[in-house]
């Protein structure tokens, strides 16, 4: 799939927008073509709506959120939506999305670089040139070094949860472990401080798309703190850190020496942005909904939650500054292939009957907030097709599920389940439905900004997970290797393959995928795959999720990116009055 021209990558994703949906980035959700509810609007404003109108420059944005960053160092950024608020706040990266609500949000522009890359020796090797005066928050210059050493450490084992994309691509990265010893990777040159020459395995024709990731952007090694760099990653983007004190409050201020005539995609409305962490249940939503003082001027970070929805609804004035943006993800319940009882097939393909994926998408909120899941595949990656190969009931089959578990002889399964606390209430829908399979689950919460890590731990991971995957950018390359290809487990930081799943069949079928240089027999083998993934069932998808994502009055500016699959686009947001923001 990978060994396809530029020209039929651009045609494949247009295809696929054309159908109505676009994704990205990582972690959690989304529907699309014949999928869709039957109003794709949504609640709220349409999607594709720029909320606001047009920012004016000046005054305080405050961000309400429940969580900490996961991680701020862009060699560990991984997780939406920090990895949007990282990449277009706090540090910029060779090539970036467009920020334009709808299709054009999957478009992709050239960032520090002067263009989006130039393959060569059939795609196997990319050149990229920084563009000239580019500068750190301290006026330093940034310097195609620093790129590379940035690159180098996404390798390094102690900096663990970050894109694998340069583990996967980089020629002689097999046994490659950071530049913190000292050691530096062959096949990333630097011939002179603008220009950066990656040399790959094999041809990446959609390596333009990977240069979009923080991976992607530079870190000076001077300023290397190893995993303290988390705490203070040092700017080459429109704001610095001012203060931040963990799980309480981070504070950005303008960095004076970004040069907007560099960067044409971020507009760096906001004087300040001020992130409230920390707070409990709905009280982000609360203050939102209620635009009181500085909250009008504030928005949420990741998004509303689910049971909120209710609230907006009925109000005219609130809907108008909600909109239920698309993602194209999956959310899916992996299972811990690793250990009994999931190393047995049979006990897998009994839970794909015993999950009620209806109950999943009435525990965040209804149809008009997700649709059920019927394949890993979202329909955004699949021709806008909604894949149904088992044809398992959107409630499941517990009668069914049990025939499953006394024909493996498991009909007494204890198991644990690990959900963030803020799906706790799906969590919890789940161990009722797989209770009446004869199933007893035990619900673990772990709180958002600890989640990645601890699920990350292989040798702790419970027997089963909810979690989702959305694709870096449009393409099955970015999805099935990520989520079943053993190859990618790692004993910490493991992100994706969290069923810890190990098939010799499914890894060689990868492999072959990307050897295909028809880009259409390429989706024809993934949609295949899909299918074959499905019977060996080593997770269940649960449900295709849309974003709630709810403003201020007083915010501007507000959409969501599906570049950033739906996350408001931290680019281009500001307000409309800045003498009526506080901080």
């Amino acid at each position: 799939m990978t060994r396809r021209t530029q020209a039929a990558l651009a045609a494949a994703i247009a295809a696929t927008l054309t159908l109505g949906l676009g994704a990205c980035a990582k972690d959690k959700s989304d529907t699309g073509g014949d999928a869709a509810p039957s109003s794709t609007k949504g609640p709220g404003a349409e999607s594709g709506t720029i909320i606001g109108g047009t920012p004016v420059k000046g005054g305080t944005l405050t961000v309400l959120t429940n969580q900490d960053f996961a991680h701020l160092d862009p060699a560990r950024n991984w997780v939406l939506p920090h990895m949007d608020f990282g990449t277009r706040l706090i540090y910029r990266t060779l090539v970036t999305f467009k920020a334009e609500p709808g299709a054009a949000g999957n478009e992709i522009v050239p960032d520090l670089a002067t263009d989006t890359g130039r393959p060569s020796d059939g795609g196997k090797t990319w050149t990229f040139t920084l563009k000239d005066g580019l500068k750190y928050e301290d006026g330093t210059p940034i310097k195609s070094a620093d790129v590379k050493y940035n690159v180098e450490r996404s390798f390094s084992p102690d900096l663990t949860g970050g894109p694998d994309y340069a583990v996967q691509y980089l020629a002689g990265g097999e046994n490659y472990k950071g530049p913190l010893t000292g050691e530096h990777l062959p096949s990333i040159e630097t011939p002179d401080d603008k220009t950066i020459v990656f040399r790959l395995k094999r041809p990446v024709a959609e390596f333009a798309y990977t240069a979009t990731l923080p991976t992607f952007s530079p870190v000076p090694q001077a300023q290397e703190k190893g995993t303290q760099y988390d705490i203070r990653p040092f700017s080459s983007g429109p704001y610095k850190i001012e203060t931040y004190d963990r799980g309480k409050q981070l504070v950005l201020v303008r960095n004076t020496n970004w040069d907007a005539a560099s960067d044409p995609v971020r507009k760096a409305y906001p004087d300040k942005i001020v992130v409230t962490q920390g707070l409990k249940g709905g009280q982000a939503d609360d203050r939102v909904i209620a635009s009181d003082g500085a909250d009008a001027s504030a928005i949420e970070m990741p998004w509303m939650r689910p049971e909120s929805v209710p609230k907006v609804l009925p109000k005219a004035d609130v809907k108008a500054r909600m909109v239920a943006e698309r993602t194209g993800c999956t959310d899916s319940l992996y299972l811990n292939t690793s250990k009994a009882p999931f190393d047995d097939p049979k006990v897998r393909e009994a839970m794909m009957w015993a999950v009620d994926r209806e109950s999943q998408v009435t525990a965040f909120g209804g149809p008009a907030m997700a649709d059920v899941a019927t394949s890993f595949l979202p329909p955004s990656l699949n021709g806008g097709t909604k894949a149904d190969p088992l044809k398992i009931p959107a409630t499941g089959d517990p009668e069914k599920a049990k025939e499953l578990l006394k024909a493996a002889g498991k009909t007494d399964l204890k198991l644990s389940l690990t959900v963030s606390l803020g799906d706790k209430t799906r969590g919890e829908a789940l161990q009722q439905s797989l209770s009446k399979s004869g199933i007893q689950v035990t619900v673990n919460t772990v709180d958002p900004s600890a989640f990645a890590d601890t699920v990350g731990d292989i040798k702790n991971a419970p027997d089963l997970l909810i979690q989702g995957w959305c694709p870096d950018y449009p393409s099955a390359a970015t999805f099935f290797p990520f989520l079943f290809d053993g190859r990618t487990i790692k004993e910490k930081g493991n992100q994706g393959n969290y069923s810890q799943f190990r098939d010799q069949a499914t890894m060689d079928r990868m492999d072959q995928i990307a050897a295909m240089t028809d880009v259409n027999e390429a989706n024809k083998a993934w949609s295949q795959l899909d299918e074959d993934l499905m019977k060996k069932a080593p997770a269940v998808p649960l449900m295709w999720q849309r974003r709630p994502l709810l403003v201020g009055t007083n915010v501007a500016g507000a959409f969501g990116n599906s570049g950033y699959a739906g996350m408001i686009d931290m680019a281009v947001i500001g307000l409309k009055d800045p003498s009526k923001s506080q901080g």
